[in-house]
């Protein structure tokens, strides 16, 4: 069983930045796509950032020119700079992973890692 392992959430003031990082507890091939969602209470799941195995990567509206997603391939990584930080950034943020094995997709997610943007 595979398990995304993620790192880097915490606390920060606003205007600040954190970096997440996630990887999977084994060596993985066949990533598709890769990315960063976060929730709030109450609230569904959003996407935040994702970033398929060529490099091109999709942001959500208000992530957009504060983010960044950067992935490894080689060590199946992925990373989500985050900038400029608000008070609604606030949110639990969590890894999600695309595998394909023999034309099988599936979805992997970490456990969350929280992120709080105090103002």
């Amino acid at each position: 069983q595979v398990q995304l392992v993620e790192s880097g959430g915490g606390l920060v003031q606003s205007g600040g930045s954190l970096r997440l990082s996630c990887a999977p507890s084994r060596t993985m091939i066949s990533i598709k796509t890769m990315g960063w969602y976060r929730q709030v209470p109450g609230k569904q799941r959003e996407l935040v950032a994702t970033v398929d195995s060529y490099g091109t990567s999709n942001y959500a509206d208000f992530v957009k020119g504060r983010f960044t997603i950067s992935r490894d391939n080689a060590k199946n990584t992925v990373t989500l700079q985050m900038n400029s930080l608000k008070p609604e950034d606030t949110a639990v943020y969590y890894c999600n992973l695309g595998h394909e094995v023999m034309g099988q997709e599936y979805i992997y997610w970490g456990q969350g890692t929280q992120v709080t943007v105090s103002s």
